[in-house]
């Protein structure tokens, strides 16, 4: 009997992922790899990576992509640092003749100081909080997505994906993660409402409670809980529940190979969302619970009796979130008339 052949729908596509030595940027990058993608990833050096040793590493990413029959080039860069970034772009230029199909920001140094300023108040923080969370987060997306369009645009197609959260949504974590969420959304509409007319999308993407390897840590179970503001009962069961970081993955890969991923640009879309229109589950088969549920939005606001009434499947329509400035279509149309 023969056997199925493996369908590779971003064969030759080069992708590149920041931040991809663990979490969200791991999951997203095995997935590019396993679709067929050219995949360059960055991570810190292991000298100066925030990051406990047993941690899954750049290497070890990279190495699992070409196991799976992908190809993969680990790239060390410190997203801090300007000419780190310029130099990963013109690598990334030369090599593959100026071509780059797809960027994923999701570079994030930020988690250090979120656990260390957990429960504080932003004038009890010291203003440098601010640069902690932002500068590898919305500055380096900025930097990143501007090399990136200057070689996406002359080609007349190209996807960014800028990994957000429902933080720029409703208070979560603190002030500077709350305003580097909003602004990184305002600035994926604003930058599809630019790159559209030359074929290039660009999208935020809102996974929702994601099981990270820091997260799963029960060494840091206490810490994160306090972060998040959640009981550590709620949060081993947001965790018991939570997406893998491949289910992100399959979200950017879905977005990726969609023909009209064009008419999505500029705006915010939920990972359950694309899974469902997409057709793709976890790696368990189950797809988790999405965010647009009501329930799920009702216990995020913190009103967790009230969400009990409502049926899992019961979702808000998006214009229920017209008060968020970038989401939703009617905002979009807007601007384009």
């Amino acid at each position: 009997m023969a056997s199925k052949s493996i369908i590779r729908p971003l064969e030759n596509k080069v992708a590149l992922v920041t931040g991809a030595s663990r979490g969200i940027g791991r999951g997203i990058a095995l997935q590019l790899g396993q679709a067929g993608a050219i995949v360059y990833l960055t991570g810190r050096a292991p000298s100066n990576s925030f990051s406990q040793t047993e941690l899954p590493s750049l290497e070890q990413t990279a190495k699992e992509i070409k196991d799976n029959g992908g190809n993969s080039h680990p790239i060390y860069c410190d997203h801090s640092k300007t000419q780190e970034v310029r130099s990963l772009f013109k690598r990334i230029e030369q090599e593959q003749g100026g071509r780059l199909n797809i960027l994923v920001n999701n570079a994030y140094s930020g988690v250090p100081s979120l656990i260390k300023n957990a429960g504080k108040k932003f004038w009890e923080c010291e203003p440098e909080f601010w640069d902690d969370i932002n500068e590898v987060g919305l500055r380096n997306a900025y930097f990143c997505s501007t090399f990136a369009a200057r070689l996406m645009v002359p080609k007349g197609d190209g996807l960014i994906v800028n990994i957000s959260s429902a933080g720029s949504l409703q208070y979560l974590f603190s002030v500077p993660y709350g305003v580097g969420k909003t602004a990184i959304d305002r600035m994926t509409a604003d930058m599809g409402f630019e790159l559209k007319p030359f074929g290039v999308t660009c999208v935020s993407l809102w996974p929702s409670f994601v099981r990270t390897e820091l997260a799963t840590l029960e060494a840091n179970e206490v810490q994160f809980s306090k972060a998040a503001g959640m009981t550590s009962e709620a949060f081993k069961n947001s965790l018991a529940t939570a997406e893998t970081t491949e289910f992100v993955g399959k979200a950017v890969v879905g977005l990726a190979s969609d023909p009209k991923k064009i008419k999505k640009t500029g705006r915010v879309h939920i990972t359950e969302d694309l899974a469902t229109e997409y057709g793709f589950t976890d790696k368990n088969g189950i797809t988790p619970s999405n965010f647009r549920s009501v329930r799920s939005a009702l216990e995020f606001l913190g009103w967790v009796t009230f969400a009990k009434i409502f049926p899992n499947f019961s979702k808000c329509q998006n214009g229920l979130y017209i008060f968020h400035p970038t989401n939703f279509e009617e905002n979009q149309q807007q601007q384009s008339l």
